[in-house]
């Protein structure tokens, strides 16, 4: 089962966040259909680790009001445009996720047959979309900015990790999809891992 709110961000956003990929770096629909359920995660990860070491419920708030902006849903052909002709993405997001962005690039790139430097662009789209749906959520539901903290975390244990590895595995093919799996286990892992 999809973690609730992916499935809501995938059924909102996915389709037209595909087809802009798919047009802007010049890959498979299908390809970007898959990647981009894979990388939600991360981000959210990344956000859940702002919060439980840098500030808590008002750190998250501070980086989507910083970042978060709803009008890049509305504007994705344009905000991809932009990203694709990047010549030194930061698939690290600046260190909301830091090394695990490389990690995931990687990954995804071995996984997918893409060449790496188009794949390091993928992150770097899909953050200010997740980051804007947020913020819309916030806005729109009156969340507040505990109520989008408990988003990162949906099951109430501490752990993003456990309410995304399901639809992780999920979707991962292949006769090393049991390696692959743990690879993003582990990545996710070391990005919400406490110091």
């Amino acid at each position: 089962m999809m973690n609730p709110f992916l499935q809501e961000f995938m059924d909102s956003v996915g389709p037209q966040a595909s087809r802009e990929m798919s047009k802007s770096l010049g890959i498979n629909k299908r390809t970007a259909q898959q990647i981009i359920p894979q990388l939600v995660p991360l981000i959210l990860g990344g956000l859940k680790r702002q919060k439980d070491e840098r500030g808590g419920a008002p750190r998250v708030n501070h980086i989507l009001n910083k970042y978060g902006s709803p009008d890049a849903l509305d504007n994705i052909h344009d905000l991809f445009q932009t990203r694709a002709r990047e010549t030194q993405p930061d698939p690290r997001l600046g260190g909301l996720v830091g090394e695990s962005g490389i990690q995931a690039s990687e990954m995804l790139s071995e996984k997918f047959g893409l060449d790496s430097n188009t794949v390091m662009k993928i992150i770097p789209m899909i953050a200010p979309l997740v980051l804007g749906f947020l913020t819309r959520k916030r806005d729109q539901q009156g969340l507040g900015s505990q109520g989008i903290a408990s988003l990162l975390d949906q099951d109430g244990d501490g752990s993003v990790l456990d309410d995304v590895a399901g639809f992780l595995m999920q979707n991962l093919s292949g006769s090393s999809s049991q390696r692959r799996g743990n690879v993003l286990g582990n990545l996710l892992g070391g990005l919400l891992s406490r110091r």
